[in-house]
């Protein structure tokens, strides 16, 4: 209920956020006419359209994605009729007969008044426009449903966003038709009217056409509700709630599973470092189940205490499984995780959870995660994200002595991480950032994506504070941009002690040389494990890249990554 509740309020946003600007000349092109049988067929058209096409795009990704262009081409067509037969009513005399009659009817020439079935058709084509636009609680529940499987329940909380946004447009629309009733009234300027909403249509036709309503209208808009919707998000969904019961004895306890836990590890594609690991083999030992993925920084920063704790009490009896849960393609790729797990030193069992059975058996939501499990097979406790290690060393001595009736000599274990491992800096300003177009923001580049299709990307005179650009010739999919020739380059204006960057090797494998310069120089001492002084790397693996690490004062920087060669395969930007 609580998410159902956040999704309706996030929809409510909508209409301060610059995704909804080039709807708005559609609906308010009806704000003149009866709202129950104009405004509010519209709305709902919109609504129904939207859940319709983001469901089928959690269920049917890249190919549903693709039909939604179509959609918007056919939207396009549909309202560019619609803005010329309010701007010129003699033109539709002279079209066919029926784009006569469609334009006739859509436009309300007639005297017979709104029709609820063309205004119900005009929501569905405003819905195929609105589709595209995504926030942070949108992105929350799509991201749902791409990893526990598209479901009733996730078109429901799709409807609500929807909901949302129809009941501002709502309000809005209300209002409009109030204020134009009063300029009829006191003006007598009918005519000037419908010839405003005629340019304002066609303007919003000539917007998203030509991809202004991702580019300059973001860029333009006077608020943008990302950062309320994610401070919502934050609120009401952290990523390191507890989530703590207690038990009769004041110990916490996790509230998520209180059955037998050893039975849901079951279902893993693969296993390395170990065979298949049972109930049955697990029966009476201390777990730790560390759900995590090899290109993710947080997960790579809580390893070094990952293998301290085992390599102190596996002998104790503490049993460890590392469940790779894979985000990205390639690290569903058994090879590139054997080699991963190689590189990190991770000696314990891992469990590939490619199909994200183990996932969705915890209801799991977090990269890292971590699971505490006592010998009878019950969670003891749980935590969420990085830090909080001193706490989570106590739970496995007392559940270790519990396990086995006798104390553990009292010692912490002492953790040195260097490199990318270290744990991240306290003036870490900038968020993780995705390159593919689905969960991209704060992207500047003039015109904003074309997306799944090749494009000649340029940067803007000048770069915000976390707002970042391509330049070159790249495609930008929906998880992932390709340089397709030489000198295709990636901006981003960081405010981090590291930057790191997801990168991959060409499609056939060959190696991808690049340079990184910090305010236009090479980063000299401020270069990262992966980078030399003058800024000098190579992409070898699909893995995370650690490009930057800024020595002194931590400030606002400029950073540039050229790639000499085309190739390379971008995925994600993290800080620490």
């Amino acid at each position: 209920m609580l998410l159902l509740l956040l999704a309706y309020f996030g929809g409510i946003l909508t209409i301060l956020s610059p995704c909804i600007l080039p709807v708005l000349p559609f609906v308010f092109a009806r704000s003149d006419q009866p709202f129950r049988k104009s405004g509010l067929p519209l709305l709902a058209g919109m609504v129904v359209t939207f859940a319709l096409i983001a469901s089928l795009a959690t269920v049917g990704g890249g190919w549903a994605i693709r039909a939604n262009q179509f959609g918007r081409a056919a939207a396009l067509v549909l309202f560019g009729i619609f803005g010329l037969t309010l701007l010129f009513s003699s033109l539709a005399e002279r079209l066919s007969r029926p784009f006569v009659r469609l334009g006739n009817s859509l436009s309300q020439t007639s005297g017979e008044g709104p029709s609820v079935a063309n205004s119900f058709l005009l929501g569905i084509g405003t819905g195929l426009l609105w589709a595209p636009c995504a926030g942070p609680i949108l992105g929350l529940i799509l991201t749902g449903a791409a990893l526990g499987g598209a479901s009733a329940h996730t078109t429901v909380l799709l409807l609500a966003y929807a909901a949302g946004a129809a009941t501002s447009l709502t309000l809005a629309l209300l209002a409009g038709g109030r204020v134009f009733s009063a300029m009829k009234r006191s003006l007598g300027a009918e005519e000037w009217i419908r010839r405003i909403l005629g340019v304002a249509v066609l303007a919003g036709v000539v917007a998203v056409a030509f991809g202004l309503d991702r580019g300059v209208l973001t860029r333009l808009s006077l608020a943008s509700t990302s950062g309320l919707e994610q401070r919502l998000v934050d609120r009401f969904h952290p990523q390191n709630d507890q989530m703590m019961a207690r038990n009769p004895q004041g110990t916490p306890v996790s509230s998520e599973m209180t059955g037998d836990a050893l039975s849901q590890i079951n279902g893993a594609t693969a296993w390395i470092n170990s065979p298949p690991l049972t109930p049955e083999s697990l029966r009476g030992k201390v777990v730790l189940v560390d759900f995590w993925t090899y290109s993710c920084i947080n997960c790579i920063r809580s390893l070094p205490y990952i293998k301290a704790w085992y390599a102190k009490y596996k002998d104790d009896g503490l049993v460890v499984i590392g469940v790779h849960t894979p985000e990205f393609p390639f690290e569903k790729d058994e090879a590139n995780v054997q080699k991963a797990v190689r590189d990190l030193g991770v000696l314990y069992p891992v469990a590939m959870d490619n199909d994200y059975r183990i996932w969705r058996n915890f209801n799991n939501q977090y990269w890292p995660a971590h699971y505490f499990i006592d010998a009878t097979g019950h969670v003891r406790y749980h935590h969420f994200g990085e830090g909080n290690y001193d706490e989570s060393e106590k739970w496995i001595r007392g559940l270790l002595e519990e396990a086995n009736h006798k104390p553990l000599p009292d010692a912490a274990t002492q953790v040195a991480a260097t490199g990318a491992e270290a744990a991240a800096s306290d003036d870490t300003q900038s968020p993780e950032t995705y390159i593919g177009y689905e969960r991209a923001q704060n992207f500047a580049s003039p015109d904003g994506f074309n997306q799944d299709d090749v494009q000649l990307y340029r940067v803007p005179a000048k770069l915000q504070k976390n707002q970042w650009a391509l330049e070159g010739n790249w495609l930008d999919e929906g998880q992932i941009a390709t340089s397709l020739a030489p000198a295709g380059s990636i901006l981003y204006r960081f405010h981090a002690r590291d930057l790191h960057l997801v990168l991959g090797p060409a499609k056939d494998g060959k190696p991808i040389r690049f340079r990184v310069t910090l305010d236009g120089k090479a980063p000299g001492a401020d270069h990262g494990v992966d980078t030399d002084a003058e800024g000098y790397g190579t992409v070898t693996d699909n893995r995370l890249y650690q490009l930057i690490r800024q020595q002194g004062a931590i400030q606002d920087r400029t950073f540039r990554i050229e790639f000499l060669v085309p190739g390379v395969q971008a995925y994600a930007f993290t800080f620490g």
